[in-house]
């Protein structure tokens, strides 16, 4: 009796091998069906800031705007946390699937969500009692920190709604369920902006009413997320999955490593930036918070683009980590160059766009000095100008993670922000003031793109990947 069972279960896993679509779709379809989802999921996600930066440049002002830029390594650590255990769980929980080990995928899934939901209550219980501290880090101004100050006070209340709702997408695409993700995402977006419309435009509530809104969105967008939980597609979650276990929360982690390691990067970049835009803008006749607040409207605006391009990424991220988990290496490869051909098409439209039209841009956030305006613009054209290429970088360093080689994904993901971005900013605006912060960025593109060409390329000419079986 136990051998027939035993043998059922046997058959039953090895159809539900056969029958995955991640194993028998084609690649573009598979490619389309998840990646469009992930996109606007994560546009939608950029839009949180964007909303807000909207409504508080032309109802608060310039100050406002060199707040929301101040503040803004504290969603950049949320993002980090959410990436670590949602990315680092979904692959995880993909590659088990592929292996055909369904229970313990779901151990995956429930550690990673446990660990996301303490995260976030711990980093908000530290971002409430050193506030001023952490904002002085950041690089805020006098003038500016009251208005940051409200601003991230407020939004740390949602510190854990955000990272469930960010991670938890991951872990739902992971589940088959692409469009769920772009679902909780849209609705929390959604309420963000009407709120941010009544609170600030309507209601006059200023820094506070943008805070509040963000909030409000994101707790909408975390019990979707909840629920979903309740009734996963190919696994069932219990108490059990949750409780953290070592072997498990350890592979999550690790896998985790390098999406996140790129994120707490860009916030190291992003308060050190703040801190030279600060110093090296008050020596020039921009003063210290022109800079500060157009820098941080353009890369809020160029996150945009990333989305797309993040996007692609997070729906070649199953794929991949199914498949060679499976051992189906030509599909693989295949899903890779899929992958990189769209995120092309992307970055050459953004970067017309933005050489093009950067004044246009930058208008929509509010009205500013001519020489605010000339700064803006020149930042946008050349800070941005390898944006064609930068696609490369991310979408290497998820590939490495999702074929279970985290630490080439982390190495990866550290190139342009750590090792050649960071040490660019610090030197030099030493010798060229404040333009070599801009001239700091294209030259970090161009050789954070030149080693993921290498590393992908060596990977690439294994002979596994000559396979071309089930593609």
């Amino acid at each position: 009796m136990k051998a027939g069972k035993g043998y059922i279960k046997k058959m039953e896993a090895t159809m539900e091998k056969r029958e995955n679509p991640l194993r028998t779709q084609p690649i573009n379809k598979l490619l389309l069906q998840f990646a469009v989802p992930s996109m606007v999921a994560m546009i939608v996600s950029a839009l949180y800031n964007m909303v807000d930066q909207f409504f508080i440049g032309r109802y608060v002002g310039e100050l406002g705007n060199a707040a929301t830029n101040i503040a803004f390594p504290l969603s950049t650590i949320c993002t980090a946390i959410a990436l670590l255990c949602g990315i680092g769980g979904a692959s995880a929980f993909n590659l088990a699937m592929g292996a055909g080990k369904k229970d313990e995928a779901g151990y995956y899934m429930g550690n990673a969500i446990t660990t996301m939901v303490g995260a976030g209550v711990v980093l908000c219980i530290i971002v409430q009692i050193f506030l001023t501290p952490i904002l002085t880090l950041f690089g805020a101004p006098v003038k500016v920190l009251p208005f940051a100050q409200e601003y991230a006070g407020i939004t740390a209340f949602g510190f854990p709604f955000l990272i469930i709702g960010t991670g938890g997408g991951h872990l739902m695409r992971a589940d088959g369920s692409p469009r769920m993700t772009m679902i909780c995402n849209m609705t929390g977006a959604i309420i963000n902006t009407v709120l941010d419309y009544m609170f600030v435009a309507v209601m006059d509530w200023g820094m506070k009413g943008a805070a509040w809104a963000t909030v409000i969105g994101q707790v909408v967008a975390a019990i979707l997320v909840f629920g979903y939980f309740t009734r996963c597609k190919t696994v069932k979650l219990t108490i059990r999955h949750l409780m953290l276990r070592a072997r498990f929360i350890g592979k999550v982690l690790s896998l985790g490593m390098a999406p996140c390691t790129n994120q707490l990067a860009m916030m190291v970049v992003q308060i050190v930036l703040n801190n030279s835009l600060k110093y090296y803008g008050g020596l020039s006749s921009f003063g210290e918070s022109i800079p500060i607040a157009c820098v941080g409207i353009i890369s809020k605006v160029s996150m945009v683009v990333f989305s797309f391009v993040i996007g692609i990424s997070q729906g070649l991220q199953p794929i991949v980590s199914f498949n060679y988990g499976a051992e189906n290496y030509g599909r693989v490869k295949k899903a890779y160059k899929m992958a990189i051909g769209a995120s092309f098409v992307i970055s050459i439209i953004a970067f017309f766009v933005f050489q093009v039209f950067p004044r246009q841009i930058i208008s929509l956030f509010g009205e500013g000095s001519e020489e605010y305006y000339n700064f803006a613009v020149r930042y946008f054209r050349v800070y941005m100008f390898f944006i064609c290429i930068t696609f490369i970088q991310p979408i290497t360093s998820n590939f490495f993670t999702a074929i279970g080689k985290p630490i080439k994904g982390v190495f990866l993901s550290l190139t342009r922000q750590i090792l050649f971005l960071l040490p660019l900013i610090i030197i030099m605006p030493r010798i060229f003031g404040l333009d070599g912060i801009l001239y700091a960025g294209p030259i970090a593109d161009f050789l954070s793109v030149t080693t993921a060409v290498v590393m992908i390329l060596l990977e690439l000419r294994k002979p596994e990947y000559k396979e071309v079986k089930n593609v």
